[in-house]
């Protein structure tokens, strides 16, 4: 052995473990809380924060998920597609913004309709898809719901709808402007037909959708804490030059002031949803129930107005005598 050998030796070459990639980890922050919570606890509890249950914003195809009896949804009048009547452009043409949505999101439009089984009841079912220009309400949008309120009424199915939406789609102007009274007019020949429409709002629920069928509802349901208004709260402070609360437009807030009936978890939403249209649809009980306080309620009308009368005779002639 040399004279260097007793100083060196040869050392077995250390294997390097493969560096942790940047990226997605599986933790999210919770945008209510701001805790750090896990995307398989996220997804086992339907979105919604084990903490302090915030409603994360979910995919059309997984409300459709939630809603429907599994297996059950079958999609109607999925072959159609928005055209660019007035060839509108801005920072992109029209055509282009469509095709980009239409690759981003799978779907040909911002909603998904079809019926479905939901705790074994058949229904209408439409799902808006806030995935495709954030859910803006076109002439598809405003074709494909009157066709399925359509197909209810000719079917005797309720219908259910659920909304995700920023509002009417400006590249489309006055043509998506008219879906507000199209589908308003469908949902008045489902009232005439004595079918009940049930509305869910999401977050968020703005502009015409909020304007038109979204608010129409013979029941109105909200998930916890949903953006539901016409304008959003900063064009609001802007217009009346005032900070809005913090609550403002928020589902409880609407709940409050009436312009909502319930709120509804989304564990608990298909359950609610079921019950309510059970009761709705070919409840002869419950109809004669309600025919019943119905015609109590207007024997107590009739007898207050006469009692009414009565006292006004009374106040007129005692007026008289004072006057005498």
């Amino acid at each position: 052995m040399g004279f260097l050998g007793l100083f060196t030796r040869n050392k077995p070459k250390i294997m390097s473990g493969s560096t942790k990639k940047d990226g997605f980890d599986g933790w999210i922050k919770c945008t209510g809380c701001e805790e750090m919570v896990h995307s398989k606890e996220l997804k086992e509890n339907l979105s919604c924060c084990p903490k302090c249950d915030h409603h994360f914003r979910i995919s059309a195809e997984k409300r459709i998920e939630i809603l429907a009896d599994k297996k059950s949804f079958k999609e109607l009048f999925d072959n159609l597609e928005a055209n660019d009547p007035l060839q509108f452009t801005d920072s992109k043409a029209y055509t282009d913004r469509i095709k980009a949505a239409q690759e981003k999101s799978g779907r040909k439009d911002a909603v998904i309709v079809g019926t479905c089984t939901m705790n074994k009841r058949k229904v209408a079912l439409g799902v808006m898809n806030f995935a495709f220009m954030g859910g803006s309400m076109g002439s598809v949008v405003g074709e494909k719901l009157t066709r399925l309120i359509e197909h209810a009424i000719e079917n005797n199915l309720p219908v259910v709808i659920v909304s995700a939406s920023g509002g009417a789609r400006m590249q489309e102007s006055i043509y998506s402007l008219m879906q507000m009274a199209k589908t308003s007019a469908a949902l008045a020949r489902l009232h005439v037909a004595k079918l009940p429409f049930i509305s869910i709002l999401t977050n968020p629920t703005t502009g015409g959708v909020t304007a038109s069928f979204a608010s129409l509802g013979d029941v109105n349901i909200a998930e916890p804490e949903a953006l539901i208004g016409f304008a959003g709260p900063r064009v609001v402070e802007q217009t009346i030059g005032q900070k809005l609360p913090d609550t403002a437009q928020k589902s409880e807030f609407l709940l409050e002031k009436g312009m909502i009936d319930c709120i509804a978890k989304r564990s608990e939403l298909k359950e609610k949803v079921a019950t309510v249209v059970d009761f709705l649809m070919d409840n002869d009980e419950n109809v004669d129930c309600a025919k019943t306080r119905a015609a109590t309620l207007d024997e107590l009308i009739a007898k207050s107005k006469i009692d009414r009368e009565k006292n006004k005779v009374q106040i007129d002639k005692h007026k008289k005598l004072k006057k005498r």
